[in-house]
């Protein structure tokens, strides 16, 4: 089968927290990502997304105690930048979403400028793209708000994190304008309801009752909304040529059997962890059916008064989603299993990854269909890809056959939904290179088609070693056959 879209872009997809290391190296501050310490999962198929509350926190700091916090060393990308993205060349990527950490440009978030070695390492990663002919992707914001910002005004809970946020995207499009061809504010912007912590910077322990905490999401979500439409407000000025887009954690799902009552389940529940993240960004309003359920569940947002103009002016240019699983919902629950972001039911027809994550090619088709029929922009798909526990073989390499399998079934799904009609534009794998996991701080949840040589501990060398998907891959892009 031949891949018929011929100036499709396909690539990878990284976030600093978790590739760069160089925590504290020329002016960078911690971010919360960088203060969970690793702890070994006594099983891998049922762990949330859950960080830990403030008092943890405060001793990572200092860590006296001499835990491991993975996500400040990363890949050591921030000194093997240039290594990586020549492997990314060679593997055939002509796109690369990337995001630039907020805490190495504006190390206590009010700063009056900007860390000048921060925005140097970023032009020399972007520079080394655009020599590679590599089209840049940018996300803002990936989950790692500075630390400082936290403590010090109380993460997205607080409307001045609009202006810190706003001040430093206006010196991201000044400094990068040329270089950058799409730009993502937040990554994955429905985190602000499932963990309050890496979604906005707000610890959960802090709430003493669910309202209180649901309606704190609900706040921190829209000033994030409004820090999106002002950023893309901006950003069309001051880059008139580039594109901007949303990027949100698709969880599609199917009603568990054809019950009436577990249709309308599977509908509402849709709505609720789905839709409305689109419909505000895409169609720039608060739809109706999340109307019914603030007022249902005594949720109430303040909003300032130019805020719905804002939205409304400032709608997307194309919506990028990650893409991993589908899940099934029931009325009365069943067996249930992991999946990015939040657990669902089980579904018979499909088989898992060793974390749990059921894998559905064919629900990225249906999910680009259901997209594309709703909204009629273009689609970008940003993250999807398998993790899997894996060792390098006596010829340095892994014989990654299962990850083959699993994006050759999700191009060919992709390709089937451009036969449909879909105007999708893109794809970025998660990831193109081993890297620290975001929800599981595991090296050893490895996804890359390029090995990493580090161990949980980062015990190892850090080489780099291809894998028989980096292979695979680069002959796809030579010939485009499925």
């Amino acid at each position: 089968m031949k891949f018929i879209k011929d100036d499709f872009l396909w690539g990878g997809a990284t976030a600093a927290s978790q590739i760069e290391g160089a925590y504290n190296i020329d002016g960078k501050s911690l971010t919360l990502l960088e203060m969970k310490e690793f702890k070994p999962l006594k099983d891998r198929a049922n762990n949330h997304f859950k960080i830990t509350d403030k008092s943890d926190f405060l001793k990572a700091i200092e860590n006296k105690e001499g835990l491991h916090y993975p996500k400040r060393f990363g890949i050591d990308f921030y000194s093997r930048y240039k290594e990586d993205i020549a492997l990314f060349k060679e593997a055939g990527m002509n796109v690369y979403r990337m995001s630039i950490a907020w805490a190495r440009i504006y190390p206590n978030g009010d700063d009056q400028k900007p860390n000048e070695k921060g925005l140097n390492f970023y032009k020399n990663v972007l520079n080394e793209c655009k020599e590679k002919n590599i089209k840049v992707m940018v996300t803002m914001s990936h989950f790692d708000i500075p630390y400082s910002i936290v403590e010090k005004y109380g993460g997205w809970l607080n409307r001045k994190t609009i202006d810190l946020f706003l001040k430093y995207a206006e010196t991201l499009f000044t400094e990068f304008c040329d270089m950058v061809d799409y730009w993502l504010p937040f990554n994955e912007i429905n985190m602000a309801t499932w963990s309050t912590e890496t979604g906005l910077g707000v610890f959960e322990s802090t709430f003493k009752t669910k309202n209180e905490r649901d309606s704190a999401s609900y706040q921190g979500l829209h000033n994030q909304f409004i820090a999106q439409a002002k950023v893309i407000e901006l950003g069309k000025k001051l880059c008139p040529s580039a594109k901007f887009g949303c990027m949100v954690a698709n969880i599609t799902t199917y009603s568990l059997n054809c019950n009436p009552i577990n249709e309308i389940e599977n509908l509402t529940r849709q709505q609720k962890t789905r839709w409305f993240f689109y419909d505000v960004v895409a169609r720039g309003k608060y739809p109706t059916y999340i109307k019914r359920y603030f007022e249902e569940e005594n949720i109430n947002i303040q909003m300032e008064k130019d805020d719905v103009e804002i939205l409304e002016k400032n709608v997307v240019d194309f919506i990028s989603f990650s893409y991993y699983m589908s899940a099934t919902v029931a009325v009365e629950e069943g067996e249930k299993t992991a999946g990015n972001l939040i657990f669902g039911g089980k579904n018979p027809y499909l088989k898992a990854s060793e974390w749990g994550w059921q894998i559905d090619p064919i629900g990225l088709r249906i999910t680009l269909n259901e997209l594309w029929d709703r909204y009629q922009k273009p689609l970008f798909i940003a993250e999807n890809g398998i993790g899997v526990l894996e060792t390098l073989n006596d010829q340095n390499t892994v014989e990654d056959n299962y990850r083959i399998e699993y994006l050759s079934e999700h191009f060919k799904q992709i390709n089937e939904a451009i036969k449909d009609g879909v105007d999708v534009f893109g794809y970025t794998m998660w990831t193109p290179i081993d890297v620290v996991s975001a929800s599981t701080n595991e090296m050893s949840k490895r996804y890359g088609m390029i090995f990493v040589d580090y161990d949980d501990y980062h015990n190892g060398t850090g080489n780099r070693f291809k894998k028989k998907s980096f292979d695979w891959f680069q002959n796809f892009m030579k010939n485009k056959e499925l």
